[in-house]
């Protein structure tokens, strides 16, 4: 089987490639890239590179001191950019690093905002990455060993690193932190862990990985 596509048991019509799958993009980035991604004739690593920026200039600027607006702002950006990212096709060389940077733009977006809102909100901050990393984890293995993507329906309740990152601004800007990021923390945890659970009761024990080591083929 070939890396580049998913397995049969991902339903889908049309079938994306692991790294797209790897993106891990909500419905919010889905819509703008579907709605602006074809008209912006810009390599995917490039868009996120200049998504991240403004957040990255903002982090080094100011940080836990950062006005609110100024964290939404660039969060903001960072959805739309990233956004019109995911429209965009996998094919340049850069493309390996995508995902990467997503993760990249999620993990310091959150640990931002919670120094933004006062330390009691860093442990906070932890718990719900633990969760999330969990989760891009077994984005990974579950491809590789249980040879399926998630349903759409289940990532779309997780909300893709962009519906996590306007969750989190939202719940900054209504001075629901620490609270809200446990919260968010214990239902991606739980949709999350059910759905590996669910997935593996599904598998034999002697069935074979259908995924190997490689991440994707390099062409």
């Amino acid at each position: 089987m070939s890396a580049a596509t998913l397995p049969k048991a991902s339903a889908t019509t049309e079938r994306p490639s692991m790294l797209e799958v790897y993106r891990d993009d909500g419905p919010v980035a889905a819509a703008i890239g579907a709605a602006a991604g074809r008209r912006v004739p810009l390599p995917p690593f490039a868009l996120v590179a200049l998504a991240a920026l403004p957040m990255l200039a903002a982090l080094v600027l100011t940080g836990g001191d950062a006005p609110r607006g100024l964290v939404a702002a660039a969060v903001a950006w960072a959805v739309l950019v990233g956004g019109v990212a995911a429209g965009r096709p996998l094919t340049d060389r850069l493309r390996w690093a995508v995902p990467s940077a997503l993760r990249g733009i999620e993990y310091v977006g959150v640990l931002w905002i919670a120094a933004v809102a006062g330390e009691s909100s860093r442990p906070a901050a932890f718990a719900l990455l633990c969760a999330v990393t969990y989760h891009h984890y077994d984005v990974v293995y579950g491809l590789r060993h249980r040879g399926v993507a998630l349903p759409r329906w289940v990532q779309a309740a997780g909300g893709g690193w962009d519906g996590r990152l306007i969750l989190a601004v939202v719940l900054l800007l209504a001075g629901a932190l620490p609270a809200g990021f446990y919260a968010m923390g214990a239902a991606v945890a739980v949709l999350f862990i059910a759905e590996t659970i669910a997935e593996w009761r599904h598998i034999g024990r002697s069935q074979r990985p259908v995924y190997d080591d490689e991440e994707d083929e390099a062409d």
